[in-house]
């Protein structure tokens, strides 16, 4: 039997192989929840979205999407604690430096766990860009 697609429906992307993948597409979705940003987002060429000049219109996003942004970061960060927590505990050394092990994880402000801003949006995307050049 042949299916039908419903409009707007949600097509599968192939995973990115991103460790962030997950994050990244959640961030995705939340933000094309938000009309002024689903239309800036299709009409911004390349350019304009590394450049950080999309990033800019997070603070324009309805107080929902920004809720929920900020409620994907901190799970994001709660993740990549246990992550390192796991390595730790794998190596037994007390001497790992967090910060160091922090700053592994470029696409997010690990200074500042709890919000999702537009630096968190721009990091997002130069980490991504700089993943496929």
């Amino acid at each position: 039997k042949g299916e039908s697609h419903v409009e707007g429906e949600k097509v599968e992307n192939p995973d990115t192989g991103l460790y962030y993948d997950e994050y990244l597409r959640q961030v995705i979705d939340v933000l094309e929840t938000d009309k002024h940003f689903r239309e800036k987002l299709q009409t911004a060429d390349i350019e304009e979205i590394k450049s950080g000049k999309l990033s800019r219109e997070l603070d324009l996003v309805s107080h929902h999407v920004r809720t929920r942004l900020d409620e994907l970061k901190r799970q994001e960060v709660a993740r990549l604690r246990m992550l390192i927590k796991a390595k730790m505990d794998s190596v037994q050394d007390t001497g790992i430096d967090h910060q160091a092990l922090l700053k592994q994880f470029e696409h997010l402000n690990h200074q500042n766990p709890d919000t999702f801003e537009p630096k968190d949006l721009d990091m997002l995307i130069k980490a991504v860009s700089a993943r496929y050049k």
